[in-house]
């Protein structure tokens, strides 16, 4: 491949592009040419890979970001456990949410014949338009969903996720909480706020909306509004933070105005990144089942692939992990809060 690329004076890239078929690459067609001619004159032929691998080997896993956040890579360890028990490898391919990246790699996969089928996934939960046809490779949308609802889809089940962290401030007696949510255009913050709702009502507490902020997903803004909030009055006994991230802001909140936590204040995340074991106290959460949902989706595609299932939305909920930020609801009023040292937290990466 080197040669060719020597004797046609293009990068080694563009050759492998070239020969490779790859129809969304920026190649004029003049380049094409000189490589298919450089490459015929050198007698050089690509490995017939197909030959070499069993057809329906292997499961393409899609996703438009995986650096930026935890998640998608929790998601693409349960995929892959699925798939390895099932006789499956996985390869992965990154789009970085470039129109021309995708349909190239949607466009090799489709001609692949190792390919089972496809996880199509995106790093927050949104609508999308499916990958492919009907009548195409198999494939399930991961953390997204089409329009139409017409085609397999895994989801964390928010609104539930949002019900179960409130309702377990709620059975500590807490009335008074805050909420601290994400940014409100996105469906992860919707939902968690719908289901917050929720849960207040059935346990027939009204909601406040001047105890509810948005925010970002981040430590520092968490921080913020977790002091906007604690320097009202009456001040919430409780504070719901709709990730860990956010929650971590609200614990170093809570230790500048001298709250104790739990026996304050109590504050409960979303997640369960690991650094919820490691805050001071150990954080309270409620786990967005990530590995759950990869297996899930790898165990819907084999089943489509090989017996033909049905294709249908499946929502994945994750349970509450009680560690040492929640506790009962204080009897006496709240406390005046004192004076302390100011202690911000490093911002990290957002994710929903």
């Amino acid at each position: 491949m080197t040669d060719v690329a020597r004797l046609a004076g293009v990068s080694q890239s563009s050759v492998s592009l070239v020969l490779n078929g790859m129809t969304g690459a920026r190649l004029s067609d003049s380049t094409r040419e000189r490589v298919m001619l450089a490459a015929r004159r050198l007698g050089y032929q690509l490995p017939s890979r197909a030959s070499e691998a069993p057809a329906g080997r292997t499961i393409a896993f899609i996703i438009d970001e995986i650096s930026t956040s935890p998640h998608p890579v929790v998601n693409l360890d349960g995929l892959r456990d699925e798939a390895w028990e099932s006789g499956l490898l996985v390869s992965t391919h990154v789009t970085r949410s470039n129109a021309e990246l995708e349909a190239a790699t949607l466009d090799a996969i489709r001609r692949d014949e190792t390919v089972l089928g496809v996880i199509y996934a995106t790093i927050f939960t949104r609508k999308v338009i499916a990958p492919f046809r009907d009548g195409d490779k198999p494939f399930v949308l991961l953390n997204c969903f089409s329009s139409d609802k017409r085609h397999a889809s895994i989801v964390p089940a928010e609104r539930d996720g949002g019900a179960a962290a409130a309702r377990h401030l709620l059975e500590h007696g807490h009335r008074h909480i805050g909420f601290i949510n994400g940014e409100p255009w996105m469906r992860a913050s919707a939902d968690r706020l719908h289901g917050f709702r929720r849960a207040l009502q059935a346990h027939g507490v009204a909601f406040d909306e001047n105890l509810v902020r948005n925010g970002d997903w981040l430590p520092l803004t968490g921080y913020q509004l977790a002091l906007e909030l604690l320097r009202a009055r009456p001040r919430p006994t409780a504070l719901f933070c709709a990730n860990d991230l956010m929650a971590l802001g609200a614990l170093e909140a809570a230790a500048e105005l001298g709250l104790d936590v739990p026996g304050a204040l109590s504050i409960m995340g979303y997640d369960d990144q690991e650094l919820a074991r490691y805050t001071h106290p150990p954080l309270s959460t409620l786990v967005l089942p990530n590995y759950e949902m990869g297996r899930k989706a790898a165990a819907t595609l084999i089943a489509i692939a090989r017996a033909n299932l049905a294709p249908r939305a499946i929502k994945v909920a994750g349970p509450v992990v009680e560690r040492g930020s929640v506790g009962r609801c204080p009897d006496e009023a709240p406390a005046a809060p004192r004076a302390a040292a100011r202690i911000e937290p490093a911002s990290a990466s957002p994710r929903a």
